[in-house]
């Protein structure tokens, strides 16, 4: 199975990273380094990120149970908040320790940060690597990988800084490599929370134009208005959609429910839709004593806009 898959490459990037942190923690203590010690407590979060994707991998994969009908597959998503969060509160943290150090350069020795960021730019390529081999469209297994791919960018500029100590004695690079692994870290911060923010506000996926959606769906023959149109995630690459439809009083609506589903699926990759279909100048049942009728407006307060077909207006 493909989510077995995933597993197994996250837990050989999980013990990559494992083994070499602990050895970076000690050498960063030796070199006093901060731009190593910031490289391991980077390298901890993204031990933390894979941990967080596996465990909430687990969740996601158990069936709808009691009353989570869609089961716990947001369970990914929340990985990737925190994933996001870590990364912005260990940033604030480095930033400030590093301006210090600006300011108060302590003795490094550039010799040590240069091997072992060396060391550590391998190691990241094979964890970057095996983490790309997962399904990167799930934004918890995305999460994990920007985790990697920051700490291989730090790892790089860590490595700079130790060739300019080792050839000009400058131990400022070392602080300032350390800025430049913390710009990384809130950029990739921001935008998982941005993006994970997004899904559990029940955002349009992106790369769905409501209104353009709206506008496509009252042109499907037979329709003529679309309103309570919502468009959201489920989780990461799981779109969902509900409208009501009202359809030209004599059409066949099975058939123009049918035409609208495969719409959805062919040009939105949309499988999964919730279709109200009803004929237009009919409102609900109305009980009146033992009598019932189809009176009244279909929806008295329908949520959002409504579209209209070109061949109705």
């Amino acid at each position: 199975m493909a989510a077995d898959a995933d597993r197994r490459w996250l837990t050989l990037a999980l013990g990559l990273i494992g083994v070499f942190m602990a050895g970076e923690v000690v050498v960063g203590l030796l070199a006093r380094s901060l731009a190593l010690l910031s490289d391991a407590a980077h390298m901890l979060t993204d031990a933390g990120a894979i941990v967080l994707a596996l465990v909430a991998m687990r969740l996601a994969a158990r069936p709808p149970k009691g009353g989570y009908t869609f089961g716990l597959k947001r369970a990914e998503i929340l990985s990737a908040q925190a994933n996001g969060l870590t990364m912005i509160i260990l940033g604030g943290w480095l930033g400030f320790e590093a301006i210090r150090r600006l300011m108060h350069p302590p003795e490094v020795a550039g010799g040590l940060v240069l091997v072992t960021a060396l060391a550590g730019i391998v190691v990241n390529l094979a964890a970057a690597w095996a983490m790309s081999r997962a399904n990167r469209s799930s934004l918890n297994v995305e999460g994990a990988f920007q985790h990697i791919l920051n700490d291989l960018f730090a790892f790089i500029a860590t490595a700079a800084a130790g060739l300019v100590m080792v050839l000009t004695g400058f131990t400022r690079a070392d602080p300032i490599a350390t800025l430049v692994v913390v710009v990384l870290m809130f950029k990739a911060g921001i935008g998982l929370i941005r993006a994970s923010g997004r899904i559990f506000l029940e955002a349009a996926p992106t790369g769905i134009d409501p209104p353009a959606l709206g506008a496509r769906l009252a042109a499907v023959s037979g329709v003529v208005e679309v309103h309570d149109l919502h468009v959201w995630e489920i989780t990461s690459g799981e779109p969902a959609l509900s409208a009501h439809v009202l359809v030209t009083a004599g059409r066949d609506c099975h058939a123009v429910r049918a035409a609208i589903e495969t719409m959805l699926r062919q040009e939105y990759r949309i499988t999964h839709s919730t279709l109200q279909v009803d004929h237009a100048g009919t409102g609900p049942t109305v009980f009146t004593g033992r009598e019932a009728s189809l009176d009244g407006p279909h929806c008295e307060d329908s949520h959002g806009v409504s579209y209209r077909s070109p061949a109705a207006s």
